[in-house]
């Protein structure tokens, strides 16, 4: 029998070589203000404007509508991007899009809005059925044909790190899952990272998206090697998500060591810039990272998580309608992820613990995973995330439909440092019921 720790051996006759295609980005507080001369550059001058009515109403947002105005700028306004879009939240963006002939995008917001400009710039300047280029198997896999307009992205939260990604991802409310859109002609061209943007958001949002950040950084850093990957056809062929290489091991490393020192402080003192700074710059090194090298097992069943409840409320989304917000969806995963793939690549494990600020003294490759999983539920019990899925409403009846959701998400099962079957996918969801 394969030893686990060789469940993805490197190939001698495999991948030899890893891609980088690392956004453009410029970080610092009042960045914003500079926005308008950045679209110039970029070529715009009928700009579409995306955010959502909560970011709308902020002072950050005023700078930069500002600063765009005073570039002489056509802007339109869209501000009904919805927190976690859905497919018909994505299709209203691209109508948007479409009927505005507009030559560039600017995207306020979290996560959830720079998807939704991804997307509406994808279908106005290559229109197409919906699921065309939905990845596989919820919809067609189609290649993205080329590049789109400029879109400058300009986070707002500390965790999806969208900014950097060529990722759009939405909830498939038909199928009670969440899937999406990845190109590498999906990154934006720019990404503006003011951490000023992040200091009204409550404890609660920044738990959520740090811990987005987290796992992100993690899961690249502990993904299945680059090498072990079959050699492509040719350059085009190259997926997106391509394993852990050296690239992104630098960034993802970082980004465990700032969150594991800033995460807790950040939640805990509204007050600690220095600590909500920290985690803005830790959300896009992670980004980099997970770009380039993808994510697997907590962002896999994370989608089914998020897919079937509409009736939880997060601490920290009061305002927004039910859901499971994607930071929440994804770390109730991870503890029981990471014990399962620890055996298959303990080395990373305990370089994630350690950076993570897990006491490693003494201990060796074989424990990486339980120190991973055991640090990261003490800083989640630290930052009042919820008590494991249970605490979502789950129960041991909704397994089976967990299951499906996540065995949809083999773009990310396959980054995993092990194959993953079904079956292991249902104690994985059981596991994750329950931590403390």
């Amino acid at each position: 029998m394969t030893p686990i720790r060789d469940a993805y051996p490197i190939d001698p006759d495999g991948e030899a070589g890893f891609t980088v295609e690392a956004a453009r980005m410029k970080f610092g507080p009042g960045m914003l203000a500079e926005l308008g001369g950045d679209a110039e550059q970029l070529g715009m001058r009928r700009v579409a404007l995306f955010t959502d009515p909560r970011v709308a109403a902020t002072a950050p947002f005023g700078s930069a509508l500002d600063s765009l105005k005073r570039a002489g700028l056509d802007v339109v306004v869209f501000d009904r991007c919805r927190v976690e879009p859905t497919s018909a939240s994505f299709l209203d963006a691209a109508d948007f899009a479409r009927e505005g002939n507009f030559d560039g995008y600017v995207s306020i917001g979290g996560g959830s809005v720079i998807d939704t400009a991804k997307a509406a710039n994808l279908y106005a300047s290559h229109p197409a059925d919906f699921l065309a280029y939905v990845n596989k198997p919820l919809g067609e896999g189609r290649p993205v044909p080329g590049p789109v307009k400029p879109h400058i992205a300009c986070p707002t939260t500390c965790g999806t790190g969208s900014e950097t990604t060529g990722v759009a991802i939405f909830d498939h409310v038909e199928r009670q899952v969440k899937t999406g859109i990845s190109s590498r002609f999906l990154r934006p061209t720019l990404a503006v990272v003011d951490p000023r943007t992040i200091d009204s958001l409550p404890p609660g949002a920044i738990a959520a998206t740090g811990f987005d950040v987290l796992t992100h950084a993690i899961e690249s850093h502990t993904a299945r090697p680059y090498r072990s990957r079959p050699r492509p056809e040719n350059s085009a062929a190259r997926p997106p998500y391509q394993g852990a290489n050296p690239w992104s091991d630098i960034g993802s490393l970082q980004a465990i060591r700032l969150g594991g020192t800033w995460l807790e402080r950040a939640v805990n003192d509204p007050d600690d810039a220095e600590a909500r700074d920290a985690l803005m710059f830790a959300a896009t090194l992670a980004g980099l990272a997970f770009g380039n090298a993808g994510v697997h097992i907590p962002h896999a069943m994370s989608y089914s998580v998020a897919g079937m409840n509409h009736s939880f409320t997060a601490t920290g989304y009061e305002a927004v309608d039910p859901m499971v917000p994607h930071g929440v969806s994804v770390v109730l995963n991870a503890p029981a992820a990471f014990r399962f793939t620890g055996p298959a690549a303990p080395e990373a494990h305990l370089r994630a613990a350690e950076a993570l600020g897990a006491d490693v003294r003494g201990a060796g490759p074989q424990d990486g995973g339980e120190l991973l999983a055991t640090r990261l539920i003490a800083m989640m019990r630290a930052t009042g995330l919820p008590n494991g899925l249970s605490a979502l409403g789950y129960g041991k009846a909704d397994i089976p439909g967990l299951v499906r959701g996540a065995a949809a998400q083999q773009r990310l099962l396959t980054i995993a440092p092990r194959p993953v079957s079904e079956d292991d996918l249902r104690g994985l969801y059981a596991a994750a019921m329950r931590y403390w």
